[in-house]
């Protein structure tokens, strides 16, 4: 009877240790992106990224034993569909709402989320921006619980210049063409803060609505008389098509440097239109090495496809979550966010590109980058033609970073 006792005794520790593992409750991550209508590519997208990372944290133990669980929600596009999702995604315990398609969606949720947070202390929320580059976000509305894993038009511009210019390509005149809104501001911005390093001059800037431009050729003639050696552009989807295929077609000659050229579909639309056109992009494989390629393997095993665009940054910035969660005790059992944010400010991650960390100061990831130019050379193809992204310069963080915006004023709880 005496054994038995000590028996009992000896596993107590570890039957509570079990106990306090199972009274964790689950981290609730929600997606809040465009899954339907016209632009839902880009948030399905989003979404397998999402799921992929998710998937990997839970094969990697959860938190604290339990596994991550993903809820999604379809913001139809918009603003205010963002909005009412958000809500939705709160009275269903979310922790943490992921979103990337989209800087005005994204401005919507940070100031969502800053409200939310303000008026609910103890059950505030984190909001994991993985695609919203505009300034803004990290600048004037720049709130404790928003942390960007994205890139941002200074950021993308300073590596894409400094890549066509180590490859010969860039030339002494430019033509910034950008869609008019807070992305294309930014851009056109950025291409002339880079004009001294770059040694080129900004011959004219043109910005354009957004998605209502059937034919560029105008905009094209405008390019050929300013007579532009490259034409630098943040243009994404049907506005940077059509000017690529506007300008094949009038046999303009200058070369084009982008930011989203690696878009699914683009390389199959454009076809030769695209080639040798540059692109600054989070991901290349084959700029990556040994370890990119087993990332493209393993995401193409468990998604049916190869990682492009902006998956391979949300996969990172999902996964860095992973790693701040590592440092969260689980406590009464339910995740204390402030925690996570604390410790999310602080976390690096060592991606196949190199380091990803969080810089403190703005809630800024500081992320490799690598610019790229369409080539038959290129490892991997892209859409199933004969025609990739062959990497030109890679940028560690550190290189690829820009300084933070003196207009954040972060808020830091007490």
């Amino acid at each position: 009877m005496k054994s038995h006792s000590v028996l009992n005794m000896a596993l107590l520790p570890g039957l509570l240790c079990v106990s306090a593992l199972a009274a964790a409750a689950p981290v609730k991550i929600a997606l809040v992106e465009t899954l339907s209508g016209p632009q839902a590519s880009t948030g399905l997208t989003y979404r397998s990224a999402v799921r992929y990372a998710v998937d990997r944290i839970n094969a990697d133990g959860g938190w604290h034993g339990q596994p991550l669980e993903l809820l999604e929600y379809d913001n139809q596009g918009g603003p205010a569909g963002a909005a009412d999702k958000l809500k939705a995604a709160i009275s269903d315990g979310a922790q943490l709402v992921v979103q990337g398609a989209s800087s005005a969606i994204g401005g919507q949720i940070t100031e969502d989320v800053r409200k939310w947070n303000l008026r609910n202390p103890g059950r505030e929320l984190i909001y994991l921006n993985v695609g919203a580059e505009a300034q803004s976000l990290t600048g004037e509305k720049c709130q404790f619980y928003h942390f960007r894993v994205a890139g941002n038009a200074p950021m993308r511009v300073k590596a894409l210049v400094a890549g066509m210019k180590q490859d010969g390509a860039l030339g002494s005149r430019v033509y910034a063409i950008n869609q008019n809104y807070s992305w294309g501001q930014d851009m056109e911005q950025a291409i002339v803060d880079a004009a001294a390093s770059g040694g080129y001059q900004v011959v004219e800037k043109t910005l354009h609505d957004v998605g209502k431009i059937q034919d560029f050729s105008p905009y094209v003639n405008k390019i050929a008389a300013a007579r532009a050696d490259t034409v630098m552009t943040g243009n994404w989807g049907s506005d940077l098509l059509l000017l690529m295929k506007a300008a094949r077609a009038s046999g303009l000659k200058a070369r084009f440097g982008t930011v989203y050229l690696d878009q699914p579909g683009n390389i199959a639309n454009a076809g030769d239109v695209a080639l040798g056109g540059y692109v600054a992009q989070a991901f290349n494989a084959e700029a990556a090495g040994e370890a990119g390629a087993a990332f493209v393997l393993d995401y193409q095993a468990k998604m049916g496809h190869a990682p492009t665009f902006i998956e391979p940054q949300t996969v990172f910035g999902v996964l860095l979550v992973g790693e701040a969660l590592k440092h969260v005790p689980a406590g009464d059992g339910k995740l204390d966010v402030r925690k996570l944010a604390l410790q999310l400010e602080q976390a690096s991650l060592e991606t196949p590109m190199g380091t990803l960390s969080m810089r403190a100061q703005d809630h800024q990831a500081l992320l490799p980058l690598a610019v790229s130019v369409v080539s038959r050379d290129a490892r991997y193809k892209a859409d199933g033609t004969d025609l990739g992204f062959k990497p030109v310069k890679r940028f560690t963080a550190p290189e690829a970073a820009v300084p933070a915006q003196g207009t954040c004023r972060m808020q830091r709880p007490d």
